[in-house]
């Protein structure tokens, strides 16, 4: 044995120097991210994983924000109340987990809304939420980025789109690259709230429900026209990609789920004949029939029709054959965004 080693063996143990640390791995954020859209609150809470993120906490509520705004041009105090109490739930989540990044944005109803700002203040100060208004190119971008690992593989550019409460953005792609590259976009003004509330009061009898149907659909190619001018030429089979409520549950009829199951549902292929008879089919039916259909319920009968309007639009204007189905959008892309920045692949 040397001498320094004889003379390290003879030293006391609390003599002696602690031995090198080890270095850590980087502490994994938690990331929120929060969508208050014109028909329903969503928050996803999740952490970086190898492939993407890991969801630990999730949150969706019906609150019809919108309610009545396409006649007073103003949020109302009842549609307020439900908000504010769908987000109260989601501060106390985003508390509990330990939020430690986190973004929410507001859409089309707070867009719209004279009293907008003032509901976004009153959030901040009963929440502790800030949301950010955030325009509809925005919400295309942030749509796109949560679905676009959903399209088919093909070439040529592939559209699309988000039906929300009180708008519908389409966004025509290039799919070549890592990422996709907006081509172009539109975001017409009308979405399930606002379509089903220009058609003020239910038709009594099946005639009439048709026919309201025939002018919702009518209004909203109407809307689109300007964005299909400008489309290119139908060479080769279109893909076209759907997410919203409207097209998961679609999906779930035309699969004919007791309940509502997201893996079966986000990463469907349909056909889009199979929509358009689901759509024919719901368009005759009362809301009282509709309301019996498990995956619709009372919640979304007197909306679903509206979306099977305004999806019908979208496959006259992009006549694929097939239909990809995507339960993630928004918040997804917000969290995939949040992460890239903090150095994560997602």
């Amino acid at each position: 044995m040397g001498q320094d080693a004889a003379a390290r063996a003879r030293e006391p143990e609390g003599d002696r120097p602690p031995p090198p640390k080890r270095p850590q791995p980087p502490a994994r954020h938690t990331y929120a991210a929060l969508d208050l859209g014109t028909n329903n609150c969503r928050l996803l809470v999740a952490r970086p994983a190898r492939q993407g993120f890991t969801v630990i906490d999730a949150f969706s509520r019906i609150v019809r924000l919108g309610e009545g705004l396409a006649a007073s041009g103003r949020l109302s105090d009842e549609a307020m109340d439900r908000a504010v109490a769908a987000l109260a739930v989601c501060s106390d989540k985003l508390k509990r987990r330990n939020v430690s990044l986190s973004r929410a944005v507001a859409t089309e109803a707070c867009r719209r809304a004279a009293n907008g700002r003032d509901f976004v203040s009153r959030v901040h100060g009963e929440t502790g939420i800030a949301l950010d208004i955030i325009p509809p190119r925005e919400e295309a971008r942030l749509a796109v980025l949560g679905c676009h690992t959903l399209l088919e593989p093909g070439d040529g550019p592939a559209l699309i789109f988000d039906i929300g409460g009180g708008s519908t953005e389409l966004v025509l792609v290039d799919s070549s690259g890592e990422l996709p590259k907006i081509l172009s976009w539109w975001s017409a003004p009308w979405g399930v709230v606002s379509l089903n509330e220009s058609e003020r009061g239910g038709a009594e009898d099946e005639a009439g429900r048709l026919a309201a149907y025939g002018r919702m659909k009518a209004r909203v190619f109407a809307a689109f026209a300007s964005f299909a001018e400008g489309l290119p030429p139908n060479d080769g089979p279109l893909r076209l990609l759907g997410t919203s409520g409207t097209v998961t549950t679609l999906a779930s009829v035309h699969l004919a789920l007791p309940s509502y199951d997201r893996k079966a549902v986000d990463g469907l292929i349909m056909t889009t004949e199979a929509m358009r008879t689901i759509s024919a089919i719901l368009s005759k039916m009362s809301i009282a029939e509709r309301s019996e259909l498990p995956c619709i319920g009372s919640e979304r009968a007197d909306l679903v029709v509206a979306g099977c309007a305004i999806l019908e639009a979208i496959m006259d204007i992009w006549p694929a054959e097939r239909l990809g189905i995507a339960d993630r959008g928004i918040r997804e892309g917000i969290l995939r965004s949040l992460m890239a920045r903090d150095g994560y692949r997602v």
